[in-house]
């Protein structure tokens, strides 16, 4: 203990946490250019899509990508997340396999459910071509997770933000010609099927899975196997937790768009989404670097401290440069850019604001749940919170006081996640 202080004090130490603090900027420098681009085209793109879709059309769509995440979510087991624990090179590329072979595995079922829905009718205003399009979509996002969990892992930040910006263009691109011709949610939703299948082409080219690089045979499948063993705490703990965090996610725009109209969850939609681009930009950059680094700190230390403080510092610079032009600007800013029928839009931002300052903190900083092996703890916190949502959601008789109290439950939920977070870096111990 008193060699580490003496070294905090020293200028070798000082140099080298200076040193330590230099990567992690380079590194989220590298990761932020891509991502900035990534949802810089999506983001752009919506100004088109706003014009060419009617809000009822891109609310049906939003609903049915969120049915596909949450498919997404269960068809992967959660085990790309563990793919930053397995040391680098052929056990790594073995996890990534292992991974896209439980995609296929659990696919066939949920494929013949959606037939099923799809050949009966299903829900009388859902169009059959959605359902039949939901699975193969889910497994198009969940190999596009692997592959981008892949290259983060083994810190190929540079063909993470290749990977993603070519992604985002397709997708984008496939959706604003779609609704030259056909504006419907089924447009959208095929567009965005065909978006994802060049992205995976493109993964593909920058990190192929060739056998000679893991073994083959049997000592492929005792490998793959041995994976799914040691790793069986993400699809037991860490799959019901992320699936009930992705069905509280959904929630407000199934909820919304059952109790006030498909228009007012196309208005909610689009805030979602231009919200969600600051996470996805500086908040999903930082987790990209944080993943690697706090778990090679907890593997050699035990612990990660310096690695939480460093980045929730980052994180909640980043998250208070976001709000502010939110705050003051949101209601002319939707009218202007995407048209006065999507004014509300900017309303509902100032609403979700609170939740969405946090989540931008917060949502990084959980993979330490994964790092600490406290994966149960996260799974009874999103059981809360997805009761929460559901009351919050509910309960009030107007959209403005379900989702205002939304909000606020969330923003308090968020609060309890990021103390939990802090506590695990600390270590073993804690």
């Amino acid at each position: 203990m008193a060699g580490a202080t003496t070294s905090f004090f020293c200028p070798a130490g000082a140099s080298l946490m200076s040193r330590s603090a230099d990567v992690f900027w380079r590194q989220v420098g590298t990761v932020l250019a891509g991502t900035a681009l990534a949802q810089a085209i999506p983001l752009a793109g919506s100004l088109l899509i706003a014009r060419l879709y009617a809000p009822a059309e891109f609310g049906m769509f939003a609903a049915w990508l969120g049915g596909a995440h949450l498919a997404a979510v269960a068809l992967s087991g959660r085990f790309e997340l563990a793919l930053a624990l397995e040391p680098e090179g052929a056990p790594r590329r073995v996890a990534a396999v292992a991974t896209l072979v439980v995609v296929l595995i659990l696919a066939w079922p949920l494929a013949a459910l959606a037939a099923v829905l799809a050949l009966a009718g299903g829900f009388d205003d859902v169009p059959a071509a959605l359902w039949w399009l939901l699975v193969p979509t889910a497994m198009a996002i969940a190999a596009a997770q692997t592959w981008q969990s892949w290259a983060a892992a083994d810190g190929r930040l540079g063909d993470l933000s290749r990977l993603r910006v070519g992604q985002a263009a397709a997708v984008t691109g496939a959706q604003v010609l779609a609704g030259v011709w056909w504006p419907s949610a089924p447009a959208l939703a095929g567009a965005h099927l065909v978006g994802l299948v060049l992205g995976l082409l493109l993964a593909w080219q920058a990190l192929p899975l060739r056998r000679a690089d893991m073994g083959s045979g049997a000592a492929l499948r005792a490998e793959v196997r041995s994976f799914w063993s040691r790793r069986r705490r993400f699809p037991m703990l860490s799959l019901p937790a992320d699936s009930v965090n992705s069905a509280a996610a959904q929630l407000p725009l199934l909820i919304i768009g059952s109790r006030f109209g498909a228009e007012m969850a196309g208005l909610l939609a689009l805030t979602l989404r231009v919200l969600a681009v600051p996470i996805a930009l500086l908040g999903s950059s930082v987790l990209d670097v944080f993943r690697r680094r706090s778990a090679a700190s907890w593997r050699a230390q035990g612990h990660c401290r310096e690695d939480f403080d460093r980045t929730f510092k980052v994180l909640a610079l980043g998250s208070l440069a976001a709000a502010v032009p939110v705050a003051l600007f949101a209601e002319p800013l939707f009218a202007l850019a995407f048209g006065e029928r999507w004014r509300l839009s900017g309303t509902i931002a100032l609403w979700l604001l609170p939740l969405f300052a946090l989540r931008f903190v917060a949502s990084p900083l959980s993979y330490l749940f994964y790092v600490a092996g406290k994966q149960h703890v996260d799974l009874l916190w999103q059981c809360g919170l997805l009761a929460l949502t559901l009351a919050t959601l509910w309960l009030p008789s107007s959209a403005s006081s379900a989702l205002l109290a939304y909000s606020a439950g969330y923003s308090a939920m968020y609060a309890v996640y990021l103390w939990l977070s802090y506590r695990y870096s600390r270590g073993v111990r804690a």
